[in-house]
């Protein structure tokens, strides 16, 4: 089951409050993602974009002593954990493009409990199920980890569904960005054309000169 996607959102979190607008020049913004520093480069790029690991509240702890200006995180995530008091600004799909399947949670079981699967199957959510598909195809055809500097998001309005994908240089020097349309029943297929339209674009190239790093 793809249950009802949360909150697909980045969000950056600031000591005092803080917006992206409101960092100072060269501030620190702590984030190990790829993708998250290469968007936030093409936003602000004089910030300096430092290494962040640990769980939410090892990093939330570390901005609070002083060892970050700010940090991004997954605004579902905070939500979920009822800390979304700390977000000081939530990006749009047009500042930051999430994660492929950013905020949905996925129910797997063993494929023979048949009756399980049906109990499943209740809880599963359509359009969920159909952006899903199409974001992860994108992802699969990149042949991308979650490492990797790739964005995929869609939405569906009245039975059309577009899907937006990302794939850039960590420091935003250089992304391509293409967006395709469709019935949402084609959802897969049209995840495969965007990618293979971002490949046509240089997109391998970008990802292979990561891989060589």
């Amino acid at each position: 089951a793809v249950m009802e996607r949360a909150n697909c959102a980045d969000a950056l979190v600031g000591r005092d409050g803080v917006t992206l607008g409101d960092l100072p020049e060269g501030a620190a913004v702590g984030s190990s993602s790829l993708r998250r520093a290469a968007q936030l480069r093409m936003l602000r790029p004089d910030v300096r974009v430092e290494p962040l690991r640990g769980n939410v509240n090892t990093r939330l702890a570390k901005l609070e002593q002083g060892d970050y200006d700010a940090i991004i995180l997954a605004a579902a995530g905070l939500e979920r954990l009822g800390l979304d008091a700390v977000i000081s600004q939530q990006f749009t799909p047009e500042q930051m493009l999430p994660a492929a399947a950013q905020g949905v949670v996925g129910i797997e079981c063993l494929a023979d409990r048949t009756g399980l699967r049906d109990v499943l199957a209740e809880l599963g959510h359509d359009a969920t199920t159909l952006t899903t598909v199409a974001e992860r195809a994108i992802a699969r055809e990149l042949d991308a980890s979650c490492h990797s500097p790739v964005a995929a998001y869609a939405v569906i309005d009245d039975g059309r569904l577009t899907v937006t994908g990302l794939v850039a240089m960590p420091g935003g020097e250089r992304a391509i960005r293409r967006q395709v349309s469709g019935p949402q029943d084609d959802a897969e297929s049209l995840g495969i054309e965007l990618a293979r339209r971002m490949r046509a674009g240089g997109a391998d190239e970008i990802l292979a000169a990561l891989a060589d790093v």
